[in-house]
């Protein structure tokens, strides 16, 4: 599977612990409710009521992504992998990055003082649990896919990915070439 594919099938669950994260974070260190909307609503948040479409694509994308997983293994080829550093990296940087852009489209202005905010350091903090949850979800949802696709396999596909031990598997003979009365000079040393 081409490592774009298997990207398409975890970036959701990475999409969805950071934004987790981010709510957990604003419970966190705004646990009124009443507060917690008003400082929502005045910091530039007021695009979260997108925040279900926007998951709700993401996750039809990650079941294409799964879908062409259990495809490829079904057709003998290999899934990437997930690089367990990305999930790392990706989501804080990606937190920091909603911070700033949430402030700076609020205000107009370029927010860098959105690092200063309450709420980001708890933020921050928070995207390494998910980020974690979501690699171990991204990991298990393509192992399951994988396996599916083995079901689904035809008995001769499950060879070429080497389902059964070295010993077992048969290497191809060489087809003996047949030299035809007419026709251009073999090469030398054929």
């Amino acid at each position: 599977m081409r490592r774009r594919l298997t990207w398409l099938a975890a970036l959701p669950l990475m999409l969805a612990g950071t934004e987790a994260a981010h709510g957990v974070a604003y419970r966190l260190v705004f646990p009124q409710a009443s507060l917690r909307f008003h400082v929502l609503a005045s910091t530039g948040h007021g695009y979260l009521s997108w925040l279900p479409l926007v998951l709700g694509v993401a996750g039809a994308l990650g079941v294409v992504g799964l879908g062409a997983a259990v495809a490829d293994t079904a057709r003998g080829r290999a899934v990437g992998s997930l690089p367990p550093a990305a999930f790392a990296f990706l989501p804080p940087l990606a937190f920091a990055l909603q911070e700033v852009l949430e402030l700076s489209l609020h205000t107009g202005t370029i927010g860098w003082h959105a690092f200063a905010e309450p709420t980001f350091l708890p933020g921050l903090a928070l995207q390494l649990p998910f980020a974690l949850l979501a690699y171990v979800a991204a990991r298990l949802l393509l192992r399951a896919a994988i396996r599916l696709g083995r079901m689904l396999s035809a008995p001769g596909v499950r060879e070429r990915q080497g389902f059964f031990p070295l010993s077992t598997v048969v290497a191809p003979q060489a087809q003996p070439r047949c030299v035809a009365a007419r026709g251009p000079p073999l090469p030398v040393g054929i």
